[in-house]
């Protein structure tokens, strides 16, 4: 059977459009410049420019030093991807809601490829000061909750070759490894990661490892709060909420099935 001819939607956004054209040809042909952008767009390069800004600030493209720009964080994770990831995020949303009503703070799942973390579910508190949703974002694994979680199911040699090839021109903040293995070896002997303004000034936040099956720590779950409103005297309760949430999740995801 034939497949029927694609037609552009009637009321599609020029904009969007373009910006999509672009994230493919990033994906798929690599790195393009300002002016080629706005050639293969036929549009004005303070056009190209923007739309370039744009995707960079969304994680979808990085700039080059070259000022060219290659495809970011966003379409590296899309193209590694597990498929299982649009089942994880539906296991993981009833539980963070739930995590939401009993701590009312943001909570947030995240998944780890390489040295990335992309956060793929997000709840918001209703506080008025609060965490905004982080759903999309991606963040170098060593600076957040959840990466460190993840970090830090890593064997001790599978560390050394995650990071073994890492660039070395500063288009990438890496950390010090013997800080980070100090790091990793108290978050396996407790379970739970705390970020203590380290991502981002004025935001704490504390993070539980979600397992499948076999035990593997798949993703994160964590929530996020202004500085203000975190004491050591919450610890107990933010654990105890996140191991439920945690549990709730893998849960989920076994009832998913493969």
């Amino acid at each position: 059977m034939a497949k029927s001819m694609k037609n552009p939607p009637a009321y599609g956004v020029t904009s969007v459009d373009h910006a999509l054209q672009l994230a493919v040809i990033l994906q798929v042909e690599g790195p393009i410049t300002v002016s080629e952008a706005a050639r293969r767009l036929d549009i004005a390069r303070s056009s190209a420019h923007r739309l370039l800004s744009t995707l960079v600030y969304r994680d979808f493209a990085v700039q080059n030093e070259d000022r060219s720009y290659r495809a970011g964080p966003v379409l590296e994770i899309a193209a590694k991807a597990q498929s299982n990831v649009g089942a994880l995020r539906s296991a993981a949303l009833g539980p963070l809601r739930a995590l939401v009503d009993t701590l009312d703070e943001t909570a947030n799942v995240s998944i780890r490829t390489g040295r990335t973390v992309r956060f793929i579910a997000s709840v918001e508190c209703t506080q008025a000061l609060r965490v905004g949703k982080r759903e999309g974002m991606v963040f170098p694994a060593h600076q957040v909750t959840g990466g460190l979680i993840m970090l830090a199911a890593l064997a001790d040699d599978e560390l050394t070759a995650l990071y073994a090839h890492a660039p070395t021109d500063g288009s990438e903040e890496l950390p010090d490894l013997a800080e980070l293995r100090a790091e990793l070896r108290a978050v396996r002997s407790s379970g739970v990661a705390v970020n203590l303004e380290r991502s981002e000034r004025g935001l704490v936040a504390l993070g539980r490892g979600v397992t499948d099956t076999t035990g593997a720590t798949i993703a994160a779950v964590s929530v996020s709060m202004p500085s203000v409103r975190y004491s050591a005297d919450r610890v107990k309760d933010i654990v105890s909420a996140l191991t439920v949430a945690a549990e709730r999740i893998s849960a989920g995801m076994d009832q998913e099935g493969p």
